[in-house]
């Protein structure tokens, strides 16, 4: 029995507990929650999950960060050591995106070495087999989807993200549009891509009911992908975007009714002034389903601080009602992510979600600013370091001023309006 439909018969599972104790949250809340659809548990029932993570409403903000190899860098002793780094800086959840090397291997090690849930996009592997196989990496039918799906769902991966909302009619949308950047999702170009090669639909969404079959059997959570996301803020919210959009508030009515966890994958490059909308939208639209958003960037010329314009997004959209922010790193658009740019993607991710977080009013987020205000006004240096979202940094920070004045820093030295207003006020 899925946790869905656990849910759906009232049954509290541990993992449900589980996440309740972590929230700090009444155990009905979550239960309820999974029940209406409004809170997931990415959870294969085939592996125990040390740190799981509920993702949804009234829960704190979580942050996925990106692994995996590409065809030019791939060394999956690197992608390892990043996603350590990505555990020690605070990642919730993260997804191996690997199109190089040995697929299988390299997922079964990032499985072995995490304790928080790990995603996938199948595609990818459906494709790369394709291309050795058979030459060409758009050449596979349904069974090789299966088959990956079944042997990804086996070895533990706890959520899938599934482009099954790149449909004809949607792409028949994105042809009569203007768009400046057509397809900027590498699982929907690989799809678009199939059906004007096979002249059909997309197998994903014509064989929807056997993809939630492998999903139900393993408790697979399904990540509906944003295949036609805008990858500039000019195409943000447009009739394509929208058409994807209403697909996926169809297949999202679909899993629930099979008793699979669901949650929709979102823009993108989005401009400030259209994230709200498109948070509400798509809570409209896919019944108040977990939201996952990539960034959203907030502008297309940050080139090597990508991570600072999808914080700023990020911060937006999940104050606004996101559930789920995959970081983006300084590295975005340029180059295979270093060690250095995961732990600054996690990291200004967090502080995205944490920001949402207090404006959401969630406790957790609230006590640990009251704590740090409080410790700045005792000048407790310790305790200031030792909540403060990344103690490493701010630690090497203060470790390299010299105050004439222990108690202050450098940066007002005597003149510390705090330690002024406690002497004189």
């Amino acid at each position: 029995m899925t946790q869905l439909e656990s849910a759906k018969n009232n049954k509290l599972t541990p993992l449900m507990k589980a996440v309740a104790r972590l929230e700090n949250i009444g155990e009905n809340f979550i239960l309820l929650g999974i029940k209406e659809g409004n809170i997931v548990i990415p959870a294969n029932n085939g592996r125990k999950l040390k740190n799981p993570c509920g993702i949804g409403y009234g829960l704190r903000t979580k942050i996925n960060a990106n692994l995996g190899t590409s065809t030019d860098k791939c060394r999956i002793e690197e992608e390892i050591k990043k996603l350590k780094a990505a555990l020690k800086y605070g990642a919730d959840a993260v997804m191996d995106l690997s199109v190089g090397g040995n697929l299988p291997l390299i997922r079964k090690q990032i499985i072995r070495y995490s304790p928080v849930p790990v995603g996938t996009v199948p595609v990818y592997e459906i494709a790369v087999q394709a291309q050795s196989k058979k030459g060409n990496f758009l050449d596979f039918d349904i069974d090789d989807i299966l088959k990956v799906l079944s042997a990804q769902a086996e070895d533990g991966v706890d959520f899938f993200t599934i482009h099954a909302g790149v449909t004809k009619d949607a792409l028949d949308v994105l042809n009569n549009s203007k768009r400046i950047l057509d397809i900027v999702s590498r699982g929907g170009a690989i799809m678009a891509g199939w059906i004007k090669r096979h002249k059909k639909e997309n197998p994903f969404f014509e064989h929807f009911d056997r993809v939630l079959e492998i999903a139900r059997r393993h408790d697979v959570t399904l990540s509906l992908g944003d295949g036609l996301r805008p990858g500039s803020v000019f195409d943000a919210t447009d009739k394509a975007q929208i058409a994807e959009l209403e697909t996926l508030g169809k297949l999202t009515r679909r899993c629930r009714n099979k008793g699979v966890q669901v949650m929709i994958e979102g823009p993108g490059h989005v401009p400030i002034n259209q994230i709200a909308e498109n948070v509400r939208l798509e809570k409209r639209i896919c019944n108040q389903a977990p939201f996952y958003v990539l960034g959203p960037l907030v502008t297309d010329a940050a080139a090597g601080y990508d991570h600072i314009t999808s914080a700023i997004g990020g911060a937006i959209a999940a104050s606004e009602g996101a559930d789920f922010l995959c970081y983006v790193t300084p590295s975005e658009h340029l180059r295979h992510p270093s060690i250095e740019d995961v732990k600054e993607g996690v990291i200004a991710s967090r502080i995205a979600a944490h920001a949402a977080d207090i404006a959401k009013a969630i406790p957790s987020a609230l006590n640990r600013d009251k704590i740090i205000s409080q410790a700045r006004k005792k000048r407790d240096w310790k305790k200031q370091l030792k909540f403060c979202i990344d103690p490493e940094k701010a630690t090497s920070y203060r470790a390299s001023s010299r105050p004439n004045l222990k108690d202050v820093c450098t940066m007002c030295g005597k003149y510390c309006p705090i330690k002024l207003t406690e002497e004189y006020l």
